[in-house]
């Protein structure tokens, strides 16, 4: 069930609305279900209309009139709220609807139970899905009703009710949601024939922007720099940035100025404060991996910040996490700028959805994602070339990543953030699919002899128990064999590079087992090769683990145990 709830000057409007039967096609059979004494007169189920509605709202209004004589009626005294049950629920009979009316009243502080000066109420319902409840504000006692957070209120009440009543659980979010477009809004785009509203598309925009700029400076001038956008920067009589608006060119109001979107108005992280708190804590300076001495590959840099991002949910402080998801959010942001076009539509709508996911009540601690915004930033020079291996090396950790962010979300029951990770996982699936085709067809196509091929299976079967037949069966294993072959050729020991890939992430979320890999064996075998001295050493410290006796439960590489203890000299 969900509420909406406003306010107005007009109880005789109201109530107009409530029971016509002419301009609104849905009221087919407006009528009382309760009201705050039981005994209210009901225009849809008296023979004189007009006479009873007049009536009815002079009822409402008694105290509001006492309330004007004294000075003290608020200006908006109506109070209303719509109450509509979900799509699929039962329809409930209206002794039901009148239980819900009389506990919202209750739960909001219009009419608490038991009180005696609670304010009138009375509950139409005119369609089977929804009934709407109307007040007026001024108690028994002439004060006026305090009634705040009714809206929070009413959805905790709501929500209990869909658990007794057996009805479909709503998503609930915690108002840290976007506004979204007006209906004015949507209906000004439709008319000039926009795909989005301009709140829209200045959202999309400004965090765009936010995911490449590397100082709150840079930001700004990026954003003047956006053709079709215009923007206003506002300052304290110290000359620092007080705030900005944006605007699109074009989209004017009835007297003829732009219509400005100031940053929170878009969304709560994009207000100048906020994303000058996330700018200023970011690392412009490269991640260079270790044991990396050539120049590093910004796609690889990327894969490998994200791929940390899970063990900082599982295992770090809340704070700690939501700055991992919300730079998690950026890197997101940041790929359609830099995808071939036919991915653009996909990546835009995982986007999309993904911002919802990115933010919620738990404040991020910004500098603990210094690593993966560097790299983030560092892709901007990198747009996707040759096969796309890169991009797809990416999308493929950041569907584990988002995985991970749904589950972490839903142990603290965020439900809208939730929903929203799962949508933009539909959308990175498909991006993934399409931006892996090419370079994994491309691996396939260099696949090595039949025998190498087998010795590569047999490392998988010892190193992989849990996961080997998976592999092997996985459309994707030709290319894996074949990066495999390629690490050996440059000098990489490949039992040492399968062992370190599984250990770097569980597999347990992977689609496609052997496509996971071979990003990982090719973005280890980007590093040097290691010396003859250093295979030597490695040699003397690594143990090939044995393939597991009948009856014993061999050891998974994804979930180590304790290392093997290094040979002694």
């Amino acid at each position: 069930m969900i509420a909406k709830i406003g306010s107005g000057k007009s109880t005789a409007g109201l109530i107009r609305y409530l029971f016509d039967t002419k301009k609104a096609k849905d009221h087919t059979d407006p009528h009382l279900v309760a009201s705050w004494d039981g005994f209210a007169p009901d225009p849809g189920r008296a023979d004189g209309f007009d006479a009873t509605k007049k009536r009815l709202v002079a009822d409402l209004d008694l105290r509001v009139k006492q309330a004007r004589r004294l000075g003290r009626a608020p200006e908006r005294h109506v109070w209303h709220c719509s109450v509509r049950a979900a799509p699929g629920d039962r329809h409930l009979t209206d002794a039901e609807w009148a239980d819900i009316a009389r506990r919202v009243v209750a739960a909001t502080g219009i009419a608490p139970e038991g009180d005696p000066d609670g304010c009138r109420w009375v509950a139409v319902r005119h369609a089977d899905d929804h009934i709407h409840i109307a007040a007026t504000k001024v108690r028994g006692d002439l004060r006026t009703a305090r009634h705040w957070n009714d809206y929070l209120t009413a959805d905790k009440e709501l929500a209990a009710i869909e658990k007794e009543y057996g009805l479909k659980q709503v998503v609930r979010g915690d108002r840290t949601a976007a506004k979204r477009p007006t209906r004015a809004e949507t209906e000004k785009a439709r008319r000039v024939g926009k795909t989005q509203t301009s709140r829209e598309r200045l959202r999309t925009t400004v965090r765009q922007l936010v995911s490449i700029a590397t100082s709150p400076e840079e930001f700004l001038l990026l954003l003047d720099g956006v053709e079709g956008v215009l923007v206003d920067v506002q300052h304290f009589p110290s000359g620092d940035v007080r705030g900005y608006k944006v605007a699109v060119e074009g989209d004017t109001n009835a007297t003829g100025e732009p219509v400005w979107f100031s940053g929170a108005k878009l969304a709560p992280d994009l207000s100048y404060p906020k994303i000058r708190e996330r700018l200023t804590a970011i690392d412009v300076a490269p991640v260079t991996e270790p044991g990396c001495r050539r120049k590093p590959n910004p796609w690889h840099q990327a894969t490998a910040a994200a791929e940390r991002i899970p063990h900082h949910l599982d295992h770090g402080y809340d704070a700690t996490a939501q700055a991992h998801i919300a730079a998690l959010g950026e890197a997101i942001d940041i790929l359609p700028l830099l995808a071939p076009s036919h991915l653009r539509p996909q990546l835009q709508q995982a986007a999309t959805a993904f911002e919802r996911a990115t933010r919620s009540r738990i404040r991020a601690q910004q500098d603990q994602a210094r690593a993966l915004r560097g790299a983030v930033r560092a892709l901007r020079t990198t747009p996707v070339t040759g096969d796309g291996s890169g991009l797809a090396m990416f999308l493929d950790i950041a569907v584990l990543v988002v995985i991970a962010t749904a589950r972490w979300h839903q142990v603290r029951q965020h439900d809208q953030q939730v929903a929203a990770a799962h949508q933009a996982l539909v959308h990175l699936h498909a991006a993934y699919r399409q931006a892996a085709a090419e370079p994994l067809a491309a691996l396939a196509q260099r696949q090595p002899p039949a025998r190498t091929i087998e010795r590569h299976a047999q490392r998988v079967l010892v190193m992989l128990p849990h996961h080997a037949q998976q592999t092997l069966d996985d459309p994707a294993w030709p290319a894996l064999a074949a990066a495999l072959t390629e690490a050996e050729t440059a000098g990489h020991d490949p039992d040492q590079l399968l062992q370190h890939a599984a250990r770097q992430r569980t597999l347990d979320d992977a689609r496609s087992t052997a496509s996971t890999l071979t990003w990982r064996i090719q973005r280890l075998a980007a590093r040097q090769a290691p010396s003859a001295r250093a295979r030597t050493a490695q040699a003397d410290t690594y143990v090939t683990p044995r393939p597991a006796q009948p009856g014993q439960t061999p050891p998974s590489p994804s979930q180590p145990g304790p290392a093997a203890p290094a040979r002694h000299r």
